[in-house]
């Protein structure tokens, strides 16, 4: 069965077409469209194997990933988001417009999946299983039927506008009869129609589906404008009147598809980073077999514990531990780092990263989407498939947007049928309202900016975790770091190496490696402990002790080694250890936490753009305050307890701050979700990453003042976009009203209105953000 299963799949991903019920291709892809058919069977979609498409969430739940055709205005959404959550069995559903994605999470054991799309389905919007081979299979044949169309229409449009103009002219002399009118006339319709019957199929198609299914979209009134302009001048050439439209009708095709085509152009540089992180998954693994042979096989084949081989320029599979081979790892999209990283024996590595150098071979730990390329997956689908502030309002307005223009629509053609007397003029303006008034750059207003900027900050090696955590971010006036492991990298070093003889420190190592406390091993790092073990005794808050030639050996904290005699304003504040060997003189050990790179540029950058700096920290008074004055934060609490933090974030938030934490410790997590929004490196413990809103990936701290440049700039196109789409709308309505607007025209700035909310959107890409003065 799972065979079959995977042969399914593996179909799938070539664009071959199971019996899915009916069975339809839409647009090269496999589409579930025709399972509408009466009687179809679903049940093969889901039951022969639920893994193939159908996730488990970890409540049990099940999921499903699909693109959904035929979408072109917010009050699609609406449409196909209103109809799956009226099951009962639907936990949620979520519809993501600029890369048309479908999130479906329903109860399992309760309704097949089959059944549970099909009333989308039979709305006329065709649903695809994802996976990354459709995305790109799907979109490269939309933008080729839409070029192809945009190309028939231009040529009927130019040559028809020829004829007319040679009409136009001869009405004003009297070199032109009637005979020549008619045969021009007749000229103009052979090219037109056609053109029509085939340009036209975007929109006759899905107006065709919207209507049969009971609904209206923004495809209806656009068919209904060409057909009509080229009904009536087919009738005024069948009478021999004097105008016809068939310049109109093909003009107004080719505008609305040059729109169409640059939408569609615009999605594409705006894809998700989610998709574009699936796209960066291996298709296939080499597994190395106990008896040295190899075997080729599909990703989803290998399973923990299985040796892989990595060939030089290809995508690690597994996330796994390398177990032979030396090479260079291009880890950009796990750190964000542009440098490649090398890599030997016993290092870890990560699904998705490049391999560059040299052959390795890898023993695989975690696989399919249980890998960190997986999981960053999940939380950047998560963010962007929510539902933000901006969004929620986007659709709120879409809601009362749509019937407002229908019922404005009948307002106006009653309006000019009375006053004209001429219900086809009243109809065509009734057409131009109907056309110009769609809420398209609404619809793309908020998830154009939020997807751009996720994949922005993705480049950088930020996640983002919360839908409004863009939102959030952009709000903030007060900043909070952590000290270790924040703006230090929670990694000790020996700074007085020199002073400290060679047979001390090795003895030192000897017993420092049979801790794991962070002190002990910074020790074990620099010494050389030997391969002959001691018999040592770790004394929990103290130290370590074992008997070496006959005398007891320590090595700890100053009480644990007696030393008693220290004039304590001799040593630096910072953690040190003391070694001492039975009643001879104690040696010092003296650390300092490593400052993570870009730490003194990031909080200059955030001081200088007006941001209040606050360090709370667990560590000692001496040592937070000489970090402090390094850094140049004039607001700092050393000695805080977890409680202390949460009370001090509670404390900014009732005297009317949005205060950011920044942190990674276990003890920090309770402050994290205590603050307006959070954010973590990806050093952090996991309760920490749970619990943060952000998580960076590189060493460097300068991700901080980038994300929260990234989310001011996002919410400013935000809004910018609103402005654009409401002013657009004040403006048109009323010209299409008043008749001052054809439906040619309102195609052209209803086109115009969407294209300008996309490349403003784009211009996310381009801006610098926040430099380091």
């Amino acid at each position: 069965m799972a065979e079959i299963a995977l042969e399914k799949r593996n179909d799938l991903m070539a664009g071959r077409s199971h019996d899915l019920g009916a069975g339809c291709c839409s647009g090269g892809v496999m589409a579930l469209a025709a399972a509408s058919t009466p009687g179809a069977d679903y049940s093969d979609f889901v039951s022969t194997d639920p893994s193939a498409f159908v996730e488990t969430d970890q409540d049990g739940n099940l999921m499903l990933h699909m693109l959904v055709e035929n979408m072109h205005c917010a009050n699609c959404i609406k449409t196909i988001e209103q109809t799956l959550k009226s099951n009962d069995a639907v936990i949620d559903a979520r519809v993501n417009f600029s890369t048309r994605r479908l999130f479906l999470r329903w109860r399992p054991d309760e309704i097949e999946v089959g059944e549970l799309v099909r009333p989308v389905i039979t709305l006329g919007y065709p649903l695809t299983p994802y996976n990354p081979e459709m995305i790109k299979s799907a979109s490269a044949e939309e933008n080729t039927r839409l070029l192809r169309a945009l190309a028939v229409a231009g040529f009927a449009a130019a040559n028809v506008m020829l004829l007319s103009v040679s009409v136009w002219a001869g009405l004003f002399s009297e070199d032109m009869g009637p005979a020549t009118r008619d045969f021009l006339h007749w000229i103009s319709a052979m090219i037109a129609l056609p053109a029509v019957a085939y340009a036209g199929q975007p929109f006759f198609k899905s107006a065709i589906g919207a209507l049969k299914a009971g609904h209206v979209n923004m495809d209806v009134p656009i068919s209904l404008a060409v057909i009509l302009a080229s009904g009536m001048s087919l009738a005024e050439a069948i009478q021999s009147g004097l105008h016809v439209y068939f310049d109109a009708s093909v003009t107004l095709l080719f505008f609305l598809l040059i729109g169409r085509y640059l939408d569609s152009a615009a999605r594409s540089k705006a894809r998700s980073a989610a998709e574009r992180l699936v796209m960066l998954k291996a298709v296939a693994a080499t597994l190395i077999l106990p008896d040295g042979s190899r075997k080729t096989v599909s990703v989803e084949a290998v399973t923990p514990g299985s040796l892989v081989q990595v060939m030089t320029g290809d995508r690690l599979p597994v996330d796994g531990v390398v177990e032979a081979g030396q090479s260079d790892l291009d880890v950009s999209l796990i750190t964000g780092e542009s440098l490649p990283t090398a890599v030997n024996a016993g290092d870890d590595v990560f699904a998705g990263t490049l391999n560059l150098s040299a052959p390795l071979e890898v023993r695989a730990t975690k696989t399919g989407d249980n890998t960190l390329l997986g999981d960053i997956v999940r939380l950047m689908e998560s963010a962007e498939q929510g539902r933000a502030k901006y969004v929620r309002l986007a659709d709120r307005i879409a809601g009362y947007y749509a019937p407002a223009v229908h019922i404005l629509a009948a307002v106006t053609f009653a309006g000019w049928w009375f006053f004209a007397g001429s219900w086809q003029v009243a109809l065509m303006q009734a057409v131009a309202v109907l056309i110009i008034t769609c809420p398209c750059a609404l619809g793309l207003a908020v998830p154009v900016v939020q997807v751009v900027a996720s994949g922005r900050l993705l480049l950088k090696g930020i996640l983002v975790k919360a839908a409004d955590g863009l939102e959030r971010l952009a709000e903030i006036d007060v900043i909070v770091f952590d000290k270790t492991g924040t703006l230090t990298e929670g990694r000790l070093d020996l700074v007085n190496r020199d002073e400290i003889p060679n047979e001390a420190l090795d003895l030192a190592a000897r017993l420092a490696r049979n801790s794991r406390h962070p002190l002990a091993m910074a020790v074990a790092r620099v010494g050389t402990p030997g391969s002959e073990y001691l018999a040592v005794t770790e004394c929990p808050g103290l130290g370590l002790k074992a008997v070496c030639s006959g005398e007891e050996v320590r090595l700890g904290s100053r009480e644990f080694c007696s030393v008693t005699e220290v004039d304590s304003q001799d040593f630096p504040p910072g953690p040190e250890l003391w070694l001492r060997v039975g009643q001879g003189e104690a040696v010092q050990f003296r650390f300092k936490d490593r400052l993570r790179p870009g730490a003194h540029a990031a909080i200059e950058t955030l001081k200088s753009r007006g941001y209040k700096v606050e360090i709370l920290s667990g560590d000692r008074s001496e040592v937070v305050a000489e970090l402090a004055t390094a850094l140049g934060v004039e607001h700092w609490r050393a000695q805080q307890k977890p409680e202390d933090k949460v009370n001090r974030l509670k404390s900014l938030v009732a005297s009317g701050h949005k205060p950011l934490m920044v942190g990674d410790g276990l003890n920090d997590a309770p402050a994290l979700a205590a603050a307006h929004v959070s954010l973590s490196p990806a050093s952090a413990a996991d309760i920490s990453q749970t619990a943060a809103d952000f998580v960076f990936q590189g060493r460097d701290l300068q991700a901080v003042p980038e994300t929260i440049y990234v989310a001011s700039a996002a919410r400013r196109l935000i809004l910018q976009n609103f402005s654009l789409a409401f002013l657009y709308n004040a403006i048109a309505i009323p010209l299409a009203v008043a008749g001052i607007v054809t439906p040619l025209i309102a195609a052209v700035a209803m086109s115009a209105s969407s294209l300008i909310v996309c490349l403003n959107s784009l211009r996310l890409r381009l801006e610098r953000g926040m430099s380091p003065l």
